[in-house]
């Protein structure tokens, strides 16, 4: 097809994924929309509106809902669907025709494309293995160009760097350096052919969120958050608040468990119902300290982009033991026999059954809450592999029971957060019993540096 244009959307986002040509006198250009739900900040979307507009075309908006995403339950749904609904009430008031599929991605999006006159194909960025494979399969059933936009990080990952980073130190001159450059706002257009009234059809409607509920096979094993509910207005009423509240001292209170001092923003950026070039500006402008702004950035660019520069350029082996460096692979192989002080079943860690009663309760605010502070993660997380008789078996219990439980399991911060307990983009420490040189984290060093009682009494409530 012809070169790629920008359409005011910065060359380093765009990418086409296959080698088709524009077809020639097609009437729509669609925006296939699975990881940036919303209808604002988005860069993809805008990509199409402007495509559709040099082409004399309507666009339009197509999601593609399955029954079955990866270790997904009733509680990830709910929140899913939420921010869906919102996203597509704004995205008709905008004057474009929203559209809902059901079943498998790759064979729905090109069965519309090949049912419907459609002459380009537009998508959000992935980095997961089976998100990436949704979007190659596509790109190869298409006669259309599939281009994808990159949307959910403030840098583009191949933009920040070539190649898998050590750790953030290595990373963070490089991202910084290139932040200013590619968090500006996305402009919003107006489509030229509003296309809201087109006869085109789904195969669901989206006119509640519990009547989308009721018609998936889902598993509803876990229940549904009434604290956190999808959508970008509300991701914007957290982020409003924690900028009112000068990010809550960030820097230093966030550690401290018995505050909950954070945004509460990841998992609105785990289903791209928030962008993080809005949050970069508006923490960036913000009159709280620079020590908590810096704090904050740090974070949300540096650590939560590095994980992404991980999943991508680890694409066999973000979700394995194998991803963590040698020195790790080694301390864990002379540990393995170590005797455990402890020994729980994954039925017993699930309902929180040890003999430590802060360990329990971080257990108790995964189950009910979807969340815990950054520092209760990392207990955690590193008390599991204290807990079983392998590390193998730690990390899949840990795994499972993230991804199970956290609003924002299931995303390359998720990966990247579990394997750091095993040594990824960390340093060898002390050696010591069961852990080797990873870094170990205790109760005695938890009830030295924070108000543990505190903490446990604010969820036991």
């Amino acid at each position: 097809m012809e070169e790629l244009k920008n359409f005011s959307v910065t060359a380093e986002r765009l990418q086409q994924l296959n080698d088709k040509e524009l077809k020639e006198g097609g009437k729509y250009v669609v925006y296939w929309m699975q990881e940036s739900m919303r209808a604002y900040e988005n860069p993809a979307l805008e990509y199409a509106i402007r495509w559709a507009n040099d082409l004399d075309t309507y666009c339009v908006v197509v999601f593609t809902l399955i029954d079955d995403f990866p270790e997904a339950n009733l509680r990830h749904y709910k929140f899913l669907i939420e921010g869906l609904k919102e996203a597509a009430d704004r995205i008709t008031e905008r004057g474009i025709k929203f559209i809902l599929l059901h079943g498998p991605r790759a064979e729905k999006i090109a069965g519309f494309v090949k049912e419907n006159d459609v002459c380009a194909v537009v998508t959000d960025r992935a980095y997961t293995r089976h998100e990436r494979k949704w979007r190659s399969d596509a790109a190869d059933k298409l006669e259309v160009p599939l281009v994808q936009v990159e949307g959910n990080v403030v840098v583009p990952v191949e933009t920040a760097s070539d190649k898998q980073e050590y750790a953030a130190r290595t990373i963070r001159k490089k991202i910084m350096g290139k932040v200013e450059a590619f968090s500006q706002e996305v402009t919003e257009t107006k489509p030229d052919k509003p296309s809201k009234r087109v006869h085109l059809s789904g195969d669901m409607e989206l006119n509640s969120v519990s009547g989308v509920l009721d018609q998936l096979k889902v598993d509803r094993g876990v229940k549904p958050l009434d604290e956190f509910v999808g959508g970008t207005s509300e991701a914007r009423k957290h982020l409003t608040a924690f900028l009112r509240s000068d990010l809550k001292g960030y820097a230093d209170g966030r550690l401290e468990p018995a505050e909950d001092a954070t945004s509460h923003i990841s998992p609105y950026l785990h289903f791209g119902h928030i962008s993080p070039c809005e949050i970069y500006r508006k923490v960036n402008d913000s009159s709280a300290p620079k020590s908590d702004r810096e704090g904050y950035i740090e974070e949300l660019v540096v650590r939560r982009e590095l994980a992404h520069n991980f999943v991508w350029y680890a694409p066999d082996t973000y979700d394995s033991l194998e991803a963590v460096p040698d020195w790790a692979q080694e301390t864990m192989e002379k540990h393995e026999s170590d005797k455990r002080p402890h020994h729980y079943t994954r039925e017993e860690l699930e309902n929180g059954k040890t003999d430590d009663e802060a360990w329990n309760a971080a257990m108790k605010e995964m189950r009910e809450r979807g969340f815990l502070p950054n520092y209760m993660r990392m207990y955690w997380g590193k008390q599991i592999i204290t807990y079983t008789n392998t590390y193998q078996y730690a990390y899949e219990t840990t795994l499972y029971l993230n991804n199970k439980y956290f609003m924002d399991g299931r995303d390359p911060n998720s990966y990247t957060n579990v394997l750091w307990l095993f040594g990824l983009h960390d340093r060898g420490w002390t050696e010591r019993d069961v852990f080797g040189k990873l870094r170990t984290m205790t109760r005695g060093g938890l009830d030295r540096k924070y108000d543990v009682e505190a903490y446990i009494e604010r969820v036991k409530g």
